[in-house]
């Protein structure tokens, strides 16, 4: 048994450039020259070459290639969730540019958990990834992890939620224009008492929106009321956590007549809370989600829908720009995408 695998093993042997220039007599240097479609090399020799390769079934070796060219031609990216909509919708905005560039992805989750962020951020360096597209973890309040990475050299383009204290590009949905949008609908509608329920506060999203918000209110003399005002902090990961939210709003004896959901996974899980209490029942609902199933949820909800894919292409864009560029860049971009709100 042990013989045969040595054999199999033996037999599966990939083909090399020196095999390929033992077979067609001519030296190591002209084959490699004829598969990079040197101009040194004459269109018959070059043409020989491709074809006894393809017959074999040659490929390069890449991690060789990327010694050579000190890339590893890979991109890591780093979110919070893949099963959360506008981050699985955004990965395929990224894919789409990474592999149409030459380029493979590595994709990983940090869960909201600071110590994970900081481990895979670490693990994908240690990949030698050529750069990093990444989306800041909830529960992160020390980005020291970030800092040292990027200072160290490794090209980093934040999308969605941002640092704006590192200097890089950035692009995210325009939250503050979206939130102040949203909530002044639900004013000019005539909801009285709108409440916010927003994630973790010091992501940048999270103060965006409830600046959005705030101004809003402010714009049409209505005064802010902080009671109306609910964070969750583990961004709706925990449905005890949105629930106890809910229940907490409420039980005000001024129960909201609206809610804004400032968070695409609390949006979800405040439906699922809102099944086990009273509520009046004009309710009115708009929260940000880009769920393909956001229509059939009860009560319905009006949504906010990002435009997630294209904020990965554009990221993805961004990042190789840096990743290829041979000078040193000091000029930085940070874009702002618009959003759209669907009334239900």
């Amino acid at each position: 048994m042990l013989f045969l695998f040595v054999a199999l093993k033996r037999m599966f042997k990939a083909a090399t450039i020196k095999d390929i220039a033992r077979a067609l007599g001519i030296s190591p240097s002209t084959v490699s020259r004829a598969l990079r479609d040197s101009y040194e090399i004459g269109a018959e020799t070059k043409q020989k070459v491709l074809d006894y390769a393809r017959q074999i079934n040659y490929h390069g070796n890449p991690v060789a290639q990327s010694l050579r060219n000190k890339r590893s031609n890979s991109i890591g990216v780093l979110v919070a969730d893949v099963a959360n909509s506008f981050f699985a919708q955004a990965i395929n905005g990224i894919e789409s540019v990474a592999y149409q560039n030459g380029y493979n992805i590595i994709i990983s989750q940090s869960h909201e958990e600071y110590e994970r962020e900081k481990a895979n951020m670490q693990h994908l360096a240690s990949r030698s990834v050529d750069g990093l597209l990444m989306s800041v973890s909830a529960q992160t309040t020390d980005y020291t992890h970030i800092h040292e990475l990027h200072r160290q050299g490794l090209p980093i383009v934040f999308f969605d939620r941002i640092l704006n204290e590192i200097e890089t590009h950035r692009v995210s949905s325009d939250n503050f224009k979206t939130s102040y949008n949203a909530t002044s609908l639900l004013i000019s509608k005539g909801f009285k008492n709108i409440a916010l329920l927003a994630s973790t506060p010091q992501i940048s999203i999270t103060t965006e929106r409830v600046n959005g918000y705030k101004q809003a209110l402010t714009d049409n003399n209505i005064s802010i009321d902080e009671n109306y005002i609910k964070y969750c902090y583990q961004g709706g990961r925990n449905d005890i956590e949105v629930a106890e939210a809910i229940k907490t709003l409420f039980d005000n004896d001024k129960k909201p007549g609206a809610l804004f959901i400032a968070s695409d996974l609390i949006s979800t899980a405040s439906i699922r809370a809102l099944k086990s209490i009273k509520y009046p029942e004009n309710l009115a609902i708009v929260g940000y989600s880009n769920a393909d199933v956001i229509d059939l949820l009860s009560p319905g909800i009006s949504y906010i829908r990002q435009p997630a894919f294209e904020m990965g292409q554009i990221a993805t864009q961004m990042l190789i720009k840096l990743i290829e560029s041979k000078y040193p860049v000091y000029e930085f971009e940070t874009r702002l995408l618009d959003a759209e709100i669907i009334w239900q």
